[in-house]
C-alpha cells in the first residue's frame, strides 16, 4: 500500500523533466535559478551550490510568485525557469509542485538533490554559512563564488510573509 506522502511526492513529479545534477549545471549557466530550500543546518554542515538562491520552504511561495509583493527580483514572470534543490531530492519535489500550481509551469527539482550534486563533483561552497545575516530584515541570500554571501536585492520586505 502507498503511503499519502508517497502518492503525493510521485503526483509532484508525474509529467515533467527532473533534472541530473549535470543537467541542473549547465541549465545554470544559462540562467536558469537554482533554489535551496535546505534548512540552515544543513547548507551549514553540508555547504551550498554557488550562485544558488537560498530559500527556506516557510518563504519560497511568497518569494517565487513573480506578482507577489515579497518576490525576488529575479522571479520577473510566470516564464522564469527554477530548479529546486533540496538535500535528497523528495522535498524540493513537493516545493516544485507548489510553484507549479503558482503558475511557474517551468519549475522543476534536482534529482537526487544537493546530495548527489556534490557526490558528482560539481562545484560546491562549504563551511557554515547562515541564511540570514544579522541586522538585514530576513532578506534572501544569495551564495556567492567566494567565501562571502552576496546579499540578494531588496525585493522582500521585513514583514514578508513567514
Amino acid at each position: 500500500m502507498v503511503s499519502a506522502v508517497e502518492g503525493l511526492l510521485a503526483r509532484s513529479r508525474a509529467g515533467g523533466h527532473r533534472p541530473s545534477p549535470l543537467e541542473a549545471y549547465r541549465a545554470a549557466g544559462h540562467g536558469v535559478l537554482l533554489g535551496d530550500i535546505r534548512p540552515a543546518g544543513q547548507r551549514a554542515h553540508g555547504g551550498g551550490i554557488p550562485g544558488a538562491l537560498v530559500i527556506e520552504c516557510n518563504a519560497l511561495e511568497w518569494r517565487i510568485d513573480p506578482a507577489g509583493t515579497h518576490r525576488i527580483p529575479q522571479a520577473e514572470s510566470r516564464d522564469v525557469e527554477v530548479v529546486m534543490v533540496c538535500s535528497e531530492g523528495y522535498a524540493s519535489s513537493l516545493a516544485a509542485a507548489s510553484l507549479r500550481e503558482l503558475g511557474l509551469a517551468r519549475a522543476t527539482d534536482l534529482v537526487g538533490g544537493f546530495l548527489a550534486w556534490a557526490a558528482q563533483e560539481l562545484p560546491t561552497l562549504t563551511g557554515p554559512r547562515p541564511s540570514v545575516l544579522p541586522g538585514d530584515g530576513g532578506r534572501v541570500h544569495e551564495y556567492a563564488a567566494d567565501p562571502g554571501w552576496v546579499v540578494g536585492s531588496a525585493g522582500a520586505s521585513a514583514g514578508a510573509a513567514s
